[in-house]
């Protein structure tokens, strides 16, 4: 008996369609697999990024920094003695302008800067007027010290709300704020800052530390804290080059 097969036009469309989903759904599947998958921060409105989810070992060490000249400097000699190639400084723009040479060692070392904006206010509580104020004002000056226009932010006090964030994105910024906080500003001790970090750091982290004058024991911790995520198996880079590529982790905002 032999079995003759019609294949309409209708039928081969709706196979090939059914070939290609699969073929998508695989790759999906592959490139959540291997942690390639690429997600627009911005998509579903303004968001601030906290961490980023991936299996690879990487951190990125932030530093703040809105006053002071005695912290910094130790800061990058530890940096540099450790071989820390790679960190990211968020800036406020009034520092910047009066401690250029602090700056310029900073961008000459290959760290990547960001801004902290302008006056170290609350953002939440001002107009949207006033924040674009205050961001522009920033960016301008950052600009001219470094010489190269930042495009990260993170706002003063980690205050923000949906204004800021949407006022921020429309001037060309990625707002980013931290997963792990060493809350070294307290200045708990080196050994609770070290124990803190280490212990709550995790692939795609983003860390929170500061390099005003308000941080005493944060360079006596540093050390270890490098030292012990190395050991782990970490490695460190740029908030830029964390995110790059991979699914960002975001918090909602009221």
């Amino acid at each position: 008996m032999k079995f003759i097969w019609v294949l309409s036009g209708k039928r081969i469309k709706q196979t090939m369609l059914g070939v290609v989903a699969f073929i998508f759904a695989l790759g999906i599947y592959y490139a959540e697999k291997e942690n390639i998958q690429v997600f627009m921060p911005f998509d579903n409105g303004p968001d601030a990024i906290y961490s980023v989810k991936t299996k690879k070992k990487q951190i990125a060490l932030t530093f703040d920094i809105s006053w002071g000249e005695e912290r910094a400097g130790p800061l990058l000699d530890i940096l540099e003695k450790k071989g820390v190639k790679k960190a990211t400084f968020f800036l406020s723009s009034p520092w910047a302008e009066t401690h250029p040479d602090i700056v310029k060692r900073i961008s000459d070392m290959g760290y990547e800067i960001g801004s902290h904006g302008h006056r170290h206010i609350n953002y939440s509580t001002l107009s949207e007027e006033q924040i674009k104020t205050q961001i522009s004002k920033a960016h301008q000056i950052l600009s001219k010290v470094t010489k190269q226009e930042p495009n990260l932010i993170r706002f003063p006090n980690g205050d923000f709300d949906k204004r800021v964030l949407k006022v921020a994105r429309d001037l060309g910024y990625t707002s980013i704020q931290w997963d792990t906080d060493s809350l070294d500003w307290l200045n708990p001790g080196k050994d609770k800052i070290i124990s803190r970090v280490t212990g709550k750091a995790h692939p795609g982290d983003i860390v929170l530390m500061h390099a005003s004058d308000s941080s005493k024991q944060l360079h006596e911790a540093l050390p270890k804290i490098i030292d012990d995520l190395h050991k782990k198996g970490y490695s460190f880079t740029t908030v830029s080059e964390l995110i790059a590529g991979s699914k960002v982790d975001l918090n909602p905002v009221d």
